[in-house]
């Protein structure tokens, strides 16, 4: 039998996909123009810059770690909402805090689709227990199932026990919600003798699921797929039955840059997740999440075209307190920018003799004589700090995304 689609987007040509995107990041920029916070970062920038990929990655980023204070200095959103915020659907406040609106526009978070890949279907009835509290992760998933055409029940977090009543009386076939608080219901309902054996697949996020867990899980007869969700954006990417790699969604556009930089890496090496939205209502443009991950060669088996990722290894935002002065991955990669000899970078702290000690490793395939001064000089230069250099070999640094690694044990 030939695999389901939520649409035909997930199966079109690349290519054909690629010049469609790139339509909407054009449009993305001029409407996004019209408010104030992105007319003050795009102002110098004409929309069809971001007619491809390079052009885009030419635009600023837009950190997410930025946001608190600039929505601080320019309430409620940092004045990057197209639509004024008494025409949205709901308020809400993520921790950092960080303001999002929530608009009119239909799944405007992108869930349906990963729903869908996950199995869900029309007429299912889902438990829902992600937070309904001032923050987004409910409604991203609620929108989709509620475009699916399936029931939800407003589980929430907390409150285990009436959860578990909900669950027996209602029957849902599914859940959305972490991983960790599945397993924790099914514990609990299996402790008190009521029925939770409806519960046949989940959408999870939010956390991680590691491999015995989603094993444990497969034991007692649930199917669990993982996907990738922010709450400016919704979901990013998502998991399909092929379990191989994360399928990028088709309302945004994903680059893997460098950490500290937006410069993109090649695929297969690990960067961090720079996304770009088309929501007419809350642009986000070239949004730097912090998170890490890489891109995945080839096409998923399961049919879908569009670009895979890793999903979620971690954190980008490495910056570190060295001698008391704080070292951030942006200046690691500076150096890399002033010396194009070198490959991958790692700053490496340690401790010695009670004093902070740091050593910047550099891949160079062939040292030339003297690099290792005109590195050094660059490190003192550029963190205003002294440092050690050693060169090795091209491939001797791990691939995954760290700039800086604090080896000091100490908090």
């Amino acid at each position: 039998m030939a695999p389901e689609y939520y649409d035909t987007l997930e199966i079109s040509d690349p290519e054909a996909r690629e010049r469609a995107h790139f339509a909407h990041a054009v449009e993305t920029v001029r409407r996004a123009r019209t408010a104030p916070g992105w007319a003050r970062r795009l102002g110098g920038f004409e929309p069809h810059a971001a007619a491809g990929r390079a052009g885009l990655a030419q635009l600023p980023l837009l950190r997410k770690s930025e946001l608190p204070a600039l929505q601080q200095a320019d309430p409620p959103f940092g004045g990057f909402n197209v639509t004024p915020p008494g025409k949205a659907r709901r308020l809400m406040m993520s921790p950092g805090p960080i303001f999002e609106p929530e608009c009119e526009t239909p799944d405007g978070y992108g869930a349906a689709r990963a729903l869908f890949a996950c199995g869900f279907r029309p007429g299912d009835i889902v438990h829902n227990a992600f937070s309904y509290h001032l923050t987004p992760g409910a409604f991203i998933f609620e929108s989709g199932l509620h475009a699916l055409g399936c029931a939800v029940i407003p589980g929430g977090v907390g409150n285990t026990d009436q959860q578990i009543d909900a669950i027996a009386h209602f029957k849902p076939s599914g859940y959305a919600g972490t991983p960790d608080f599945l397993k924790l219901l099914l514990d609990s309902a299996a402790r008190s003798g009521k029925d939770a054996s409806s519960v046949k697949r989940a959408l999870v996020s939010g956390a991680a699921l590691p491999a015995t867990l989603r094993q444990e899980l497969a034991a007692r007869e649930v199917d669990v797929l993982a996907c990738y969700a922010i709450a400016e954006v919704g979901v990013i990417a998502y998991e399909t039955a092929a379990r191989d790699g994360m399928v990028v969604n088709e309302h945004v556009i994903v680059e893997i840059v460098r950490p500290g930089t937006g410069d993109p890496v090649p695929d297969g090496d690990v960067g961090e997740v720079v996304v770009t939205s088309f929501d007419p209502d809350y642009p986000m443009i070239r949004l730097a999440t912090g998170d890490l991950s890489a891109a995945l060669a080839g096409q998923s088996p399961c049919g879908r075209t569009n670009m895979r990722i890793k999903g979620w290894m971690g954190r980008a935002d490495q910056t570190t307190k060295i001698k008391g002065m704080f070292v951030h991955p942006a200046q690691v990669a500076e150096i890399g920018r002033r010396h194009r000899e070198l490959g991958r970078l790692r700053l490496v702290v340690t401790r010695a003799g009670e004093q902070d000690v740091m050593t910047l490793m550099a891949e160079c395939p062939a040292a030339p004589d003297g690099l290792a001064v005109a590195v050094a000089t660059t490190l003192a230069a550029v963190t205003r700090l002294r440092g050690e250099v050693s060169l090795v070999a091209a491939g001797a640094l791990p691939n995954d995304g760290k700039l800086i690694a604090d080896e000091r044990g100490v908090a």
